[in-house]
């Protein structure tokens, strides 16, 4: 089923057009443009759909949604329940519950924040990488692309129904060195084998949310499934350190030397802290 996804980007340049437009229709996944045909009233995509230029209009003011088009009927790449989920159209896009961003956007982009937490880690070729919260699989897709095999855990099934629809998640589904568990990692990491994992990336959501993944016990379980010499990054961020004078990294660490990680340090350009497992030798 083909997906045609506009943000207010392509929406303005349809505005612009007459007669034909060339846009992206991938969210910047791949350069590739398509052919849309614009009328008074209407543009119309290859497969024939048609959607009213009033609406173009509408996505055309709204920076903040993605939008798609599927068999001629518009969507918002969004989710309402218990919170409310919705990809947000930065490059590549991210992940916003209830108005907080999953990834770092203010003078980065997820990309370029994915890649500062992966390098960290260096993960390898035929290596064992465990990525403790998915949410659209940047992570996952990165470490997979460096040659390493990955299990990667999301709680949340809405995240999932998001990833599965944008383009730049794609590889999470399609590549045979990911495999997705849906489920806590604060209790599936129990069912791991000792020493299963070369590497484990670690990326919670803030300790408000799911303060039971910066616990301790937490802390000996990801130690347990690391193999001896294992590296660990532990996305933390800096939250309430600029007005409240708090430092969670700090805490961070002194609970991670507790459990026996040894070479704790902070990572400042990705917002957290490495970790490495004593090795027998």
């Amino acid at each position: 089923m083909m997906l045609y996804f506009i943000t207010f980007r392509e929406a303005r340049v349809l505005l612009k057009s007459r007669d034909l437009a060339l846009i992206n229709v991938d969210l910047m996944k791949t350069g590739k443009k398509i052919r849309v045909r614009v009328s008074k009233d209407y543009v119309e995509f290859p497969d024939g759909s048609r959607v009213k230029k009033e609406i173009i209009k509408r996505i055309a003011e709204d920076e903040g949604n993605v939008y798609f088009v599927r068999d001629g009927e518009v969507f918002k790449a969004a989710i309402a329940g218990e919170h409310f989920y919705k990809l947000v159209p930065t490059i590549p896009p991210t992940i916003e519950i209830n108005g907080i961003r999953m990834h770092r956007t203010k003078g980065t982009d997820p990309l370029k924040d994915t890649i500062a937490k992966v390098n960290t880690v260096k993960p390898r070729e035929g290596e064992v990488v465990l990525d403790t919260c998915m949410g659209l699989g940047y992570t996952a897709i990165e470490s997979a692309k460096r040659g390493a095999r990955v299990i990667t855990i999301e709680k949340d099934p809405n995240v999932i129904e998001l990833a599965k629809i944008n383009p730049w998640s794609r590889e999470l589904f399609e590549s045979p060195k990911i495999k997705i568990l849906q489920g806590d990692s604060f209790d599936l990491i129990k069912k791991f084998e000792d020493e299963s994992f070369d590497v484990i990336i670690h990326d919670p959501p803030r300790f408000s949310l799911a303060g039971e993944l910066y616990s301790e016990e937490f802390y000996m379980e990801m130690f347990r499934v690391l193999k001896p010499g294992g590296r660990l990054f532990h996305y933390v961020g800096n939250p309430g350190k600029r007005y409240r004078g708090l430092d969670l990294q700090k805490g961070v660490m002194e609970r991670l030397r507790r459990v026996g990680f040894m070479k704790v340090r902070r990572v400042q350009e990705a917002l957290g802290v490495f970790a490495l497992k004593p090795s027998l030798e």
